[in-house]
């Protein structure tokens, strides 16, 4: 902004430094104004004329056509001084109303819709359609991509859950080649551990790990993980526990992959004389009857109405109907006095957990009487007497309300027949929620003695978290020919 005086001081031009406006010329009488009344004028002047310089920029910059007249400027400027909106302003009250009305009508069945917001733009313009049509269509076109979108949405959650329930097949090639090694080669037979050594699987001076799992892949990195973080790896006695199809492949890997100075024996749910129809009716009917098993392995989308229900609602019933829920190595765990009774403690491990510290302080916790320790989540105080007969009758119960009362397997009623019988022990030892929360938090992560890859992605499925996985590979022996020729490969 520029000031120039006359020489006589009997004129002021006032412009821009830009030169492309003149805002205002004066004429000075001397015998009308006054020095003083001048000097405060120009600094009034001096003071107003920056902020009409601002909103001068302001209308520039929001692409408003450059004024060259002061005329120009009040047309611009006069609506924001005065309130008033522009014509921009009126035209989306308008819009708002049009939209309003339109909303609560239906759509017709036959009309026909555009299929990008291009040819909608294209279609107003060669048709000339007025407000209210091109709401109503916009309507119909949103309504349907919200549709394609939600179907989407369920389509992808079907498939992960399908990509969660199935088995990889590297992990199915794996399983067969180890049973095939297990019928041909007598190494992968001999007895799991030695004689020497079967003494020692119910001393309980060591420290005695129980897994069941019909995976192969993750029980490798269950055991060799726990033994590889151990500060007295000579004191670990691993029982691994699998079904009957698994059982010869299981015991292959262990034979021809020793882990000493630990003992590892691996016995299958046949091998268990305790483990009858007569000690066990319950599981028996859940194996064996057809509903449930239908309800597992059946048609997961028949009868489901997709409209009136969410998305999340959806992928928790998903999850309610894997399989693993009516195997009966989900349930060993309410077995563990009958199947190790000569144990007084025992430390018993999910398949997929991975262990980064050593845990033989596990064993100097005073339970205090209680007959499980665990990280809690629920709290109770109900005194049950007989766990295992209370776990039974729930899941009789679960049975004759055909999995009304809940659809998670062991979970439910394990938490009834255990409450008021479990010590919570420190959080740092546990730490859930790998399988299912992607944003959780690496350092945690390092610092927690067992990370748990509990929910559908899994680390040795396509579905598991690329940044989480890195915790469970670190144990996966890539260098062994069967883990090569079945194509596991390191991520």
């Amino acid at each position: 902004m520029q000031l120039h005086f006359s020489p006589s001081m009997k004129s002021i031009t006032i412009s821009s430094s830009n030169g492309f406006l003149d805002f205002m010329n004066i004429k000075v009488a001397a015998r009308h104004i006054s020095y003083r009344t001048l000097f405060h004028s120009i600094l009034i002047l001096a003071f107003l004329l920056p902020f009409v310089f601002i909103l001068t920029a302001v209308v520039t910059l929001e692409g408003v056509n450059k004024c060259s007249s002061l005329d120009c400027l009040g047309r611009r400027l006069g609506p924001r001084f005065l309130g008033r909106a522009d014509d921009s302003v009126r035209l989306v009250k308008d819009l708002y109303k049009i939209l309003n009305q339109v909303s609560s009508e239906e759509i017709p069945a036959d009309l026909k819709l555009p299929e990008s917001f291009s040819e909608l733009v294209s279609e107003m313009k060669n048709n000339q359609y007025d407000a209210k049509t091109f709401a109503i269509k916009l309507k119909a076109m949103m309504e349907k991509f919200d549709r394609e979108v939600r179907a989407s949405k369920f389509a992808e959650l079907m498939n992960k859950h399908f990509a969660a329930s199935a088995i990889p097949k590297g992990i199915h090639c794996l399983s067969l080649r180890l049973t095939d090694e297990y019928s041909s080669n007598a190494h992968a037979r001999r007895q799991l551990p030695s004689p020497e050594l079967l003494p020692l699987l119910s001393d309980n001076s060591y420290h005695h790990f129980i897994l069941a799992s019909d995976n192969i892949l993750a029980a490798s990195v269950v055991v060799a993980s726990t033994i590889q973080s151990s500060l007295n790896p000579e004191k670990i006695v691993f029982h691994v526990i699998t079904d009957k199809k698994t059982y010869a492949g299981m015991h292959s890997w262990f034979a021809l992959n020793p882990l000493p100075p630990a003992i590892v024996e691996v016995k299958g749910v046949h091998q268990f004389d305790w483990l009858t129809r007569e000690n066990v009716p319950v599981l028996e009917a859940v194996e064996s009857h057809h509903g449930i098993r239908n309800y597992y392995h059946g048609n997961h989308v028949a009868g489901a109405n997709l409209s009136e229900t969410t998305p999340r609602m959806f992928y928790s019933k998903l999850q309610s109907r894997s399989p693993k829920y009516i195997s009966l190595l989900n349930h060993l765990r309410i077995y563990l006095p009958e199947l190790f009774p000569n144990l007084d403690k025992v430390v018993f491990l999910d398949d997929d957990v991975v262990i980064q510290r050593d845990l033989s302080a596990l064993w100097e916790i005073d339970l205090e009487g209680k007959v499980n320790g665990a990280v809690q989540t629920c709290k109770g105080e109900d005194e049950w007497t007989n766990i295992r007969e209370t776990y039974h009758f729930w899941l009789k119960e679960n049975l004759k309300s055909n999995l009304t009362m809940w659809k998670l397997g062991t979970l439910p009623p394990a938490l009834i027949a255990f409450k008021g019988h479990v010590h919570p022990i420190d959080p740092s030892w546990h730490m859930l929620g790998l399988g299912y929360q992607n944003n959780t938090d690496i350092e945690s992560v390092k610092k927690a003695a067992v990370i748990h890859y509990n929910g559908q992605s899994k680390p040795w499925l396509e579905v598991g978290f690329e940044h989480l996985r890195p915790f469970w590979t670190k144990y996966v022996n890539y260098s062994n020919n069967f883990i090569r020729n079945c194509h596991i490969l390191e991520s």
